[in-house]
This record gives structure tokens, C-alpha cells and sequence, in this order.
């Protein structure tokens, strides 16, 4: 199994930028992919963005498309969202959560294991 927990969501003011960590442990050998997404009060989770744990390819969804970068630590078993310019309709919890196949994926459910999530907060 895989442990994640995530960190670093909070309130902030439009065009302001946080930074969300997610922390990996337990069997980290079998992640293929850490992605980041999000749920909005009374929407469907959707993905936001992607990272292959031993390559470093990155995918991102449309909206946050050069706003967010997400970037990993694998000696510290850990990938970073950062987000930029963020907006009220950003206001979401996020979660991270691993795949182990190996194909990149934006489907929550070929996602394995998920961390508890961090509410993100974007006033206007």
C-alpha cells in the first residue's frame, strides 16, 4: 500500500500563489504516476495535473495550463503543485493520488490510493 498526505492549501486573494506538497509512503516502488486533482463543492473531481515518478513527464488539464507546475522530490518521496495566478474558480479541495500503470492517465478511477485532501480557498 501507499500513504499520502497532503499539505499547504489555505485562503488566498486572487492572483495570489500557494504551493500543495504531497508526501509518499510505503510500497513508493510500485508508483508509476503521482497527479494532483481537485473537487469544488457540487462538481465531479477532475484532474489537474500529472507526473511520471521516475521520468518526470508532466501533463496538465487545460485550465490551469501555464499557471500550476507540478515537480517531484523522489528522494524525499514527494511531488509539489505549485499554483500561480490562481482564481475563485480554483477553490477546491485537492487531493494527490498515485497509479502504478504505464501510461499517463487523467481518470480518477485508474488511480490507486489517494491522500485525505487539502481545501484550497481563492477569494476575489
Amino acid at each position: 500500500q501507499v500513504q499520502l498526505v497532503e499539505s499547504g492549501g489555505g485562503l488566498v486573494q486572487a492572483g495570489g500563489s500557494l504551493r500543495l506538497t504531497c508526501v509518499a509512503s510505503g510500497r513508493t516502488s510500485s508508483i508509476n504516476v503521482i497527479g494532483w486533482f481537485r473537487r469544488a463543492p457540487g462538481k465531479e473531481r477532475e484532474f489537474v495535473a500529472g507526473i511520471t515518478w521516475n521520468g518526470g513527464t508532466t501533463y496538465y488539464a487545460d485550465s490551469v495550463k501555464g499557471r500550476f507546475t507540478i515537480s517531484r522530490d523522489n528522494a524525499k518521496n514527494t511531488v509539489f503543485l505549485q499554483m500561480n495566478s490562481l482564481k475563485p474558480e480554483d477553490t477546491a479541495v485537492y487531493f494527490c493520488a498515485t497509479h502504478r500503470r504505464s501510461y499517463l492517465s487523467s481518470r480518477p478511477d485508474e488511480f490507486d490510493y489517494w491522500g485525505q485532501g487539502t481545501q484550497v480557498t481563492v477569494s476575489s
